[in-house]
């Protein structure tokens, strides 16, 4: 599995204060559970890397941000966060909270039952410029799977990566 790095010398992070990190990722998160596509890529740094381990994902830059957000609307339509907690440590945002949201398939193409799933989340954001440079995605894949009635598997391919199967035909615009 490839996972991009945090490229110090691509942007240097600058760190904003507690409140201020809040506030930038209070908003992401905002215009994210309304699909705003077009909003959240201005809260991102146009160099930004978004990492989602879960599903052996990774993006950087907007114009890669851009194709795996469309995908992943197209994967989960309704999708919601509610963040409740944060944490700074250093030069990194922790957020933690609750994701909602309805699978409309796998990448494998399997068919959930279409009810809406809720499970824990965690994120971890750097920043610079003002804006989001790096984030880390984390929740319980296999629970999702689980309330959605379609087996973890539906969700690891053998090439390992997400973004080389049925996947990447959904992030397409």
């Amino acid at each position: 599995m490839h996972i991009a790095k945090f490229d110090q010398q691509s942007a240097a992070p600058s760190c904003p204060d507690l409140d201020t990190a809040k506030s930038i990722v209070s908003e992401l998160a905002s215009v994210k559970s309304r699909q705003d596509i077009k909003a959240a890529l201005e809260i991102y740094h146009k160099d930004a890397t978004l990492l989602c381990p879960p599903w052996q994902s990774s993006s950087h830059g907007r114009a890669e941000l851009e194709k795996k957000l469309v995908g992943f609307f197209r994967l989960v339509p309704d999708y919601a966060v509610e963040l409740t907690g944060y944490a700074m440590a250093g030069e990194t945002l922790c957020t933690w909270g609750t994701i909602r949201m309805t699978l409309s398939t796998t990448p494998r193409g399997d068919k959930p039952n279409g009810r809406k799933v809720s499970t824990p989340v965690f994120i971890l954001f750097r920043f610079s410029e003002g804006k989001v440079i790096w984030e880390s995605f984390h929740f319980d894949l296999a629970d999702v799977a689980r309330q959605s009635e379609v087996p973890t598997e539906a969700f690891v391919q053998a090439s390992g990566s997400l973004s080389e199967h049925k996947f990447a035909s959904a992030v397409q615009p």
